[in-house]
């Protein structure tokens, strides 16, 4: 094994920002090409950034992002917070009882470790299903999550949706939604309502992911429950800060469906190419991508190591070699080590197709040079 825990992955997310880093200094931003979806951006004029004290700038912002927000994401009212995770961590605190039962549903396994850890912390119970024929709520049910889509951007079906918020309903339990994509993905591409619409109680989003906003949780629902929740994000810091706010209105007003409609035409011409070569890559919403057992599959070389691991090798010499940013390279503790290139990026449109497709050929003909070499592969993710 290469990365064998929660701090191997910090460490080598920190690797991934050194060499990012330098990448910038030595050869300039034009060389580098964030495919993860997640590239976010701060827009703010110098007038706006002139506003950014305290009290000031939320006192400017904060109503701002009601109105942008809302006409988003649906519901009753907004609240700014410095992630999705610590989102789902203060709705916890907040609604969720010791020795309560957690529920939740998503297209497909794993979830996103913020919501069983949010668990832990409180001491509640957590089932999750992935499987609609197997969902089952028990007695002692406090909260209900829904994934719209999933890390690996499978979406859920709206019919299901639906259904498990009725059910939630018919016995008087909030359900929370973690729309991070999927507030964008669903509606856009698959064309479903939004969460709120659809009738769940608590939505939140990353706005960062497939819109110009910065990395921050937007969280959306009706009012009785948001207060709840607000008091928790404040008591423990997980709110949003001025800056943020401001970035978030400003990733609001500029976010257009073009990018993800132009990705939907385009990656079906990236998919025919890789298919020359490989037969591991799949189509996702936005673009492609390459699972870890995949990835490991196609390789012929003999190796010990994990398909995780080979995938944070992939990952790594991606961005080492081609400058491609991919979400293995630099994800938290707990994240998917899915591969996928996606083609809704600003970046992604200064790439031809044929070019991205050589790069991809290149860093797995390396991959498959190294993956045999434990010594030169540590090296790859940590050094």
């Amino acid at each position: 094994m290469i990365v064998n825990n929660s701090l191997d992955e910090v460490k080598k997310r920190e690797n991934s920002l050194k060499v990012i880093k330098n990448i910038v200094i030595d050869k300039g931003r034009e060389k580098l090409f964030d495919l993860t979806g997640l590239s976010g951006g701060f827009i703010a004029s110098d007038e706006e950034l002139s506003l950014l004290e305290t009290y000031i700038g939320p006192a400017v912002f904060e109503e701002l992002l009601q109105v942008e927000g809302i006409n988003h994401m649906g519901g009753e009212k907004i609240l700014p917070l410095n992630r999705t995770s610590s989102g789902i961590l203060a709705t916890i605190l907040a609604l969720v009882e010791k020795d309560s039962t957690v529920v939740h549903y998503l297209a497909k396994l794993p979830a996103h470790p913020s919501i069983p850890r949010s668990c832990e912390i409180v001491g509640a119970n957590y089932e999750e299903y992935d499987d609609f024929n197997e969902f089952n709520i028990p007695e002692n049910t406090s909260l209900i999550v829904i994934t719209g889509s999933t890390m690996d951007h499978q979406v859920i079906d709206e019919d299901e949706f639906k259904e498990i918020i009725s059910s939630a309903h018919e016995r008087d339990i909030p359900v929370l939604v973690d729309d991070a994509s999927g507030a964008r993905l669903r509606t856009v591409i698959f064309n479903q309502e939004k969460a709120c619409d659809l009738g769940a109680d608590i939505v939140i989003t990353s706005t960062d992911k497939l819109m110009p906003g910065p990395r921050g949780g937007l969280m959306a629902g009706k009012e009785k429950y948001l207060d709840q929740i607000k008091i928790k994000a404040n008591q423990f810091g997980l709110e949003a800060q001025p800056p943020s706010i401001l970035a978030m209105v400003n990733g609001l007003k500029n976010f257009t469906e073009d990018n993800l409609l132009k990705s939907f035409d385009r990656k079906e011409d990236l998919l025919n190419l890789l298919n020359e070569n490989f037969e591991m890559f799949e189509l996702t919403p936005t673009g492609v991508m390459v699972t870890p057992e995949k990835l490991a599959s196609e390789l012929n070389a003999e190796n010990d190591l994990s398909p995780d691991d080979i995938a944070f090798i992939f990952a790594m010499i991606l961005l080492k070699d081609e400058g491609i940013i991919t979400i293995p390279a630099v994800s938290m503790p707990g994240a998917s080590a899915t591969i996928r290139f996606d083609l809704s990026t600003s970046d992604a449109f200064r790439l031809e197709l044929d070019e991205l497709n050589q790069k991809i050929i290149d860093s797995f003909n390396k991959l498959s040079e190294v993956v045999s070499d434990k010594e030169k592969c540590h090296e790859i993710v940590f050094e």
